[in-house]
């Protein structure tokens, strides 16, 4: 699989609701709190959700208290249950197949965030054998979106997980390394390591933290307002409330759209091809 392939797939991991059954509306257990004014039990609807699975409040949830609606993004794992694993027989005319539906979504949700990861390192410059090696977790990943609720809710995704986060490590440190390399010689850059910091409100505006390991780091609320954050690895990174207007992470790593959609930033803000601009974020 070549890069252009794998930017591709990439690309196409994106939330399509017009082919969903509302199942982000229905199978996610809500609890009250800054990012929802309701509590709500898994499997239950949203009493939002209307009979066409659309939602009568889409263009108001920020001021009704759904904050945390507008951040949610599954990458496009609702179709795929809605309209492949139950091929298209949703939970309302067929209430026997809801609790398997709503029990495979979450399951379906990991599999496409594990296959994101894996085709956006493909789309790097690395080298063919941890090309290939990518490509066979990529193809085992995509072949399981195919299987049915049965076998996917059979799954252990822990193996699946364990594997291809070893791949995404050496990708990363390898596209970090050649980067780092250049900075030091050129600015004397010495601590890039902050995997899983704890930098809560850290305020870092206008720093250039190029190739910072920021994996599984707690960066809610900092400030990083003009931050240089190219080559930054932020997989599983917490950017709740983050400040990122203005900055560059045209070329981070590992980016979700729920994480961006759970920062702050503008339209100043230079993001992965890959990842939309928030429709809340300010201009």
């Amino acid at each position: 699989m070549n890069k252009e392939t794998a930017n591709n797939i990439r690309q196409d991991l994106t939330a399509d609701c017009s082919k969903c059954f509302g199942l982000c509306c229905t199978a996610l257990n809500i609890i009250a709190s800054s990012d929802f004014p309701i509590n709500k039990p898994a499997a239950t609807p949203c009493m939002n959700l209307q009979s066409d699975y659309s939602c009568q409040i889409h263009s108001q949830l920020r001021e009704k208290g759904f904050k945390g609606c507008t951040v949610y993004d599954c990458l496009g794992a609702g179709q795929i249950v809605s309209q492949v694993t139950f091929n298209g027989q949703s939970w309302r005319d067929n209430p026997e197949t809801g609790e398997k539906m709503f029990q495979v979504f979450p399951i379906m949700e990991q599999i496409h965030e594990m296959i994101a990861y894996a085709a956006e390192a493909m789309s790097y410059d690395i080298s063919n054998d941890l090309s290939d090696e990518l490509g066979q977790k990529l193809k085992e990943l995509q072949d399981l979106t195919k299987l049915g609720a049965d076998e996917l809710l059979s799954l252990d995704l822990v193996i699946y997980r364990f594997s291809l986060n070893e791949l995404l490590t050496v990708a990363s440190d390898s596209i970090r390394e050649n980067i780092i390399a250049k900075l030091i010689g050129a600015n004397k850059v010495k601590d890039f390591d902050h995997a899983r910091a704890d930098w809560i409100g850290k305020k870092l505006k206008d720093k250039d933290l190029r190739a910072t390991d920021f994996r599984g780091a707690y960066l809610i609320a900092a400030d990083m307002r003009n931050a240089d954050l190219r080559a930054v690895n932020f997989i599983g990174a917490d950017l709740r409330d983050a400040d990122i207007s203005g900055a560059d992470l045209s070329t981070s790593m590992f980016l979700t759209q729920m994480q961006i959609n759970s920062a702050k930033g503008d339209v100043k803000t230079k993001l992965p091809s890959y990842i939309q601009l928030p429709s809340h974020w300010s201009n």
